[in-house]
């Protein structure tokens, strides 16, 4: 029997962690079949203040032991002095170098211009703006503002190298890139690594284009899958655009990953990329595929036999519910969280059956 999965589990605030509840029913090895160990820690607000953070830090050294983690989403204070975004203690402390936001054409939902196959933005987690040592000097209208970035190869490699690794998953092709003409040196170090990339990944088709013509270019998309590998500023801007593309971003999911040195992932933490929705909490009303999706994420990169064909298990339910018209209230429905989450339950459950009994045909 494999040994099983450890999973951290992070709990959130408001609506954001009624969500999760739903979504640790697709863990579930009753259901699933898939060996987890779940291990819980509460990043509430009220828990982090009460803490000082420290819970933070405790689920961060459990996704480096673990190895995988699902989180939702948290309220992050505006007052200085406060405690701050979990999110970046959590990715400074596992070092995480690459966020991977994914969108995906929901049935019944009309997209924006031609976007029908997925689309994933490969965003640079560290340093470029985020972090930069910025001053002004001078007074009135003779003050200037500086502003010092910084970004590595090791990084840069990282992005370009996982950009492909997921292309060739989607079926997709490598697209986009940095505005290198403008600056050759520091950008053009993402270039020369996403150029490199493609020599080594002859297979996966790749168009590089500048970050402007590829903002221009996604609106007259003929609708292919497609990878956009980005600097941590571009790929913050290019993720809400491309979650919009779709209509909504119900179908969309978000992964924080770290590498080790060989460059190989070795922490996954998925979440959805809305936010905790207060207006929405204790309603029955909000829609969770973005959080189920998440799972699903999750279970299809977990080194196990039977995750990867449970992950497309859930993908398809959740689709498909929708398709037939299992929809909550944002896609023009009248299922509550719970009634939309059971009915996928339902689905997941009669996938795995049947394609056990298909076992000798679908492998």
């Amino acid at each position: 029997m494999a040994e099983p999965a450890r999973v951290a589990v992070l709990h959130g605030d408001q609506t954001g962690e009624e969500l999760l509840q739903v979504a640790l029913r697709f863990l579930d090895p009753e259901l699933t079949g898939v060996p987890v160990v779940l291990e819980h820690f509460d990043l509430s607000l009220a828990t982090r203040r009460q803490s000082n953070n420290q819970v933070v830090l405790e689920a961060a050294d459990a996704l480096l032991r673990t190895g995988y983690g699902i989180k939702a989403a948290t309220i992050t204070p505006e007052q200085t002095g406060d405690v701050g975004s979990p999110n970046a203690i959590l990715r400074a402390r596992i070092g995480g170098q690459v966020i991977v936001r994914t969108g995906r054409r929901i049935p019944s939902v009309r997209p924006v211009a031609g976007v029908y196959s997925p689309i994933s933005v490969i965003r640079m987690a560290v340093d470029d703006a985020y972090g930069a040592t910025e001053w002004r000097e001078g007074e009135g209208l003779d003050q200037w503002a500086f502003r010092t970035e910084k970004i590595s190869r090791r990084t840069c490699r990282v992005v370009a190298d996982y950009a492909f690794h997921q292309a060739r998953r989607l079926g997709a092709k490598v697209f986009g890139g940095p505005k290198y003409t403008v600056s050759p040196v520091y950008e053009g170090l993402f270039k020369e690594e996403l150029d490199a990339a493609a020599a080594r990944n002859p297979d996966v088709g790749y168009d590089p284009q500048l970050i402007d013509a590829t903002y221009a270019l996604l609106l007259t998309t003929s609708g292919e899958p497609l990878v956009i590998p980005a600097l941590n500023r571009d790929g913050d801007t290019l993720s809400d655009l491309v979650m919009q593309l779709f209509g909504t971003i119900a179908g969309a999911e978000s992964a924080l990953l770290a590498f080790d040195g060989a460059g190989k992932v070795k922490v996954m933490m998925t979440e959805a990329p809305h936010g905790t929705a207060p207006s929405l909490e204790g309603k029955d009303v909000a829609n969770p595929m973005a959080m189920v999706m998440a799972v699903a994420s999750l279970l299809g990169h977990m080194d196990h036999g039977r995750a990867l064909r449970v992950s497309r298990a859930i993908y398809e339910a959740t689709l498909e519910a929708v398709s037939d018209g299992v929809r909550t209230a944002d896609l023009g429905g009248h299922a509550g969280t719970e009634e939309f989450s059971t009915e996928v339950v339902r689905r997941v459950r009669t996938k795995l059956d049947v394609w056990g009994s298909l076992s000798d045909v679908v492998g």
